[in-house]
């Protein structure tokens, strides 16, 4: 590692090797003291009460002339407890691994990544998407995971406000059945809104349509969500609404998320408290419905410090 971070600091120092271009390394530190009920407290850095998974990443730009840039990201996940990487059987640099090409015409990306849907949901809930968001436990990223493998991804410029992402992974890729991804979204001033999709061909549908207003002395969010998981029952459908309270350096969130086809609801309640630009110290109580119990228990608590880098 050290090594590694010598020979960055030797790059950026090289005007002559780096002319037009350069190479970032950044993360996140995330750890907490986590509760559930019927586990006793424990250390948590990767868990659903941590407001992000810690990591560490690359991310490299090349200007190639004429307006167009050439541009890469690998991402690692870390566990603070330990020190190892997380990620198991999805490797190393499980979080990201992609190369893109990006222009007038907008971005050009291809390998693992976020996707389109995630980036929707994104623009206006109200956590961050944070491990802990009642939005993602109840009904995923628009009843899909957060990542995609193999995927081409297309994001147009943005105009006005209005922009948006296609995301598509071909048949061998995806176990036979072609995947495709998009979102619509439009940001500007106090509003945020965006329609979020995904299709697997003979396959999950998942569809989310949410928004939030920042009224500057309170923000609301809210969603629709409508999902077909095929093969099964569970067919996630319903919507969330919150509201975050700013007070200074800190803020407080109540989040609500209904299933309707299960009569499942799932509240979380976040605290945070700004200590500087990238760091911020959080509590949060989530409740889980108690009808699925995706997270194997009902209550859960934590008290953490996150930090940027």
């Amino acid at each position: 590692m050290k090594k590694s971070l010598i020979a960055l600091a030797v790059l950026a120092a090289s005007g002559a090797a780096m002319a037009q271009s350069s190479v970032t390394l950044y993360g996140v530190a995330d750890a907490a003291l986590v509760k559930s009920s019927g586990v006793s407290a424990q250390m948590g850095s990767a868990s659903i009460m941590n407001n992000g998974t810690s990591r560490i990443g690359l991310r490299g730009v090349e200007d190639l002339g004429g307006g167009l840039t050439a541009s890469f990201n690998f991402e690692q996940g870390v566990n603070l407890e330990n020190g190892a990487l997380t990620g198991g059987a999805a490797g190393a640099w499980n979080r990201a691994a992609f190369v893109a090409l990006s222009g007038g015409f907008g971005k050009f990306q291809m390998g693992r990544a976020l996707n389109p849907s995630f980036f929707g949901i994104a623009a206006w809930e109200l956590t961050g998407t944070a491990n802990y968001s009642v939005v993602g436990t109840q009904f995923g990223y628009a009843a899909a995971g957060p990542r995609n493998n193999s995927m081409f991804m297309y994001n147009t410029p943005k105009m006005g406000g209005f922009s948006g992402s296609f995301g598509y992974v071909m048949k061998p890729d995806n176990g036979g059945n072609a995947k495709y991804d998009l979102n619509l979204i439009y940001a500007n001033g106090p509003l945020a809104t965006a329609l979020s999709y995904n299709s697997v061909k003979n396959g999950n549908d998942g569809l989310a349509l949410g928004a939030s207003y920042d009224f500057g002395a309170f923000k609301i969010a809210g969603s629709l969500q409508d999902s077909d998981i095929a093969g099964t029952d569970a067919d996630p459908k319903g919507f969330t609404l919150g509201a975050t309270v700013p007070l200074g350096a800190f803020a407080l969130t109540l989040d609500i998320a209904r299933d309707t086809e299960f009569k499942d609801t799932d509240v979380l309640l976040e605290g945070k408290y700004a200590l500087s630009k990238r760091t911020f110290a959080y509590a949060a109580y989530y409740k889980d419905g108690d009808k699925k119990l995706v997270t194997g228990a009902k209550n859960h608590f934590s008290v953490g410090v996150r930090h940027n880098f």
